[in-house]
């Protein structure tokens, strides 16, 4: 029966929209987001881009499962940056389940990111 079921919350990545990457094909970095912290990494993406920085953003509608297009997708980015507002758990899981590359970048203080703090974290990852 646990097979089962399994089977069931993996058939439903068949019936999800496909994660979306916004950004240039050939960028070097990815953020990668998922809840609230759509607004401010959008931005801080965006600012990065009229700089000509070579970045590109995907946010995360779905977790569980995630789309069946996610490990295609991380497999194009050298880097992959994952701001959260927890203690690391889509990193961890991203790096665990698909080998990627990603760095976390946690706040867990009940505030949201600044624009100016993502900012600043896209530039260290793009200069590492």
């Amino acid at each position: 029966m646990t097979e089962t079921r399994a089977k069931k919350i993996e058939n439903i990545a068949e019936v999800i929209p496909e994660l979306e990457v916004k950004g240039p094909a050939d960028a070097e970095l990815l953020v990668v987001g998922w809840g609230g912290t759509y607004g401010s990494i959008t931005t801080a993406v965006q600012r990065a881009q009229r700089k000509g920085l070579k970045v590109a953003q995907a946010h995360f509608r779905y977790l569980n499962p995630m789309p069946k297009n996610t490990a295609a997708v991380l497999k194009k980015f050298k880097k992959i940056l994952v701001p959260e507002l927890n203690s690391g758990q889509l990193c961890w899981l991203l790096r665990a389940k698909y080998l990627a590359p990603a760095v976390g970048l946690n706040k867990i203080q009940g505030k949201p990111f600044l624009v100016s703090e993502l900012e600043a974290a896209i530039e260290k990852c793009l200069a590492e």
